[in-house]
């Protein structure tokens, strides 16, 4: 969906400047764990439970779940795809590739929604678009397609943490039309130019 399209939240982006209690608090912490305030914190720091909660929940995904780095990379940048967050698929684009080395052709494929060459890395962002677009509803068949890739049932539900962190992230950016940092630049994506 166009950016002109979708409602704009009138709230400035906070600046670790002015920001005071909570608000500094989680600002400082998104700062730790980034190495600087990117402009999606600044915007969800008008609501710190939300940037506190994303941060946490971000934080238990790269830690706890059940995924290389890579295959982490490639979860957030699928569901971030669906969503068509274009600060999120840059973001994650160019931390696939320059942090968690996603194979360049997988980020390239899920960003122009084509096929992954690697066979299990192709099943891996298949069902978290499923379950994403069913709202969690997969049906058996992609489950065991899912299963047979060589994932696990847990597996399915580190997908489910990263969608709820994503759903943070991807729509309040939507309602924020976050200018997309630079140093994620290099990575712009628009749905119109790779869809």
């Amino acid at each position: 969906m166009e950016h002109s399209k979708v409602a704009k939240l009138s709230l400035s982006p906070v600046q670790p400047s002015s920001a005071e209690g909570r608000t500094k608090e989680v600002l400082e912490a998104g700062k730790k764990s980034a190495g600087f305030i990117p402009n999606m914190y600044a915007g969800m720091a008008n609501a710190p439970a939300l940037l506190d909660t994303y941060l946490y929940g971000y934080g238990l995904f790269r830690n706890e779940a059940g995924f290389t780095p890579a295959e982490q990379e490639l979860v957030f940048l699928t569901i971030a795809r669906v969503n068509e967050c274009t600060y999120c698929v840059a973001a994650h684009s160019f931390i696939a590739e320059a942090i968690s080395k996603t194979p360049h052709q997988a980020i390239q494929a899920v960003r122009e929604d084509a096929a992954i060459d690697e066979p299990k890395l192709q099943a891996l962002s298949t069902f978290t678009r499923t379950m994403v677009e069913t709202r969690g509803n997969p049906t058996p068949e992609e489950l065991q397609k899912f299963l047979d890739a060589g994932y696990t049932e847990k597996n399915v539900l580190d997908i489910i943490l990263a969608i709820a962190v994503k759903t943070i992230s991807n729509y309040a950016n939507h309602v924020f039309h976050t200018e997309v940092d630079p140093q994620f630049a290099s990575k712009k994506w628009s749905p119109k130019t790779e869809s």
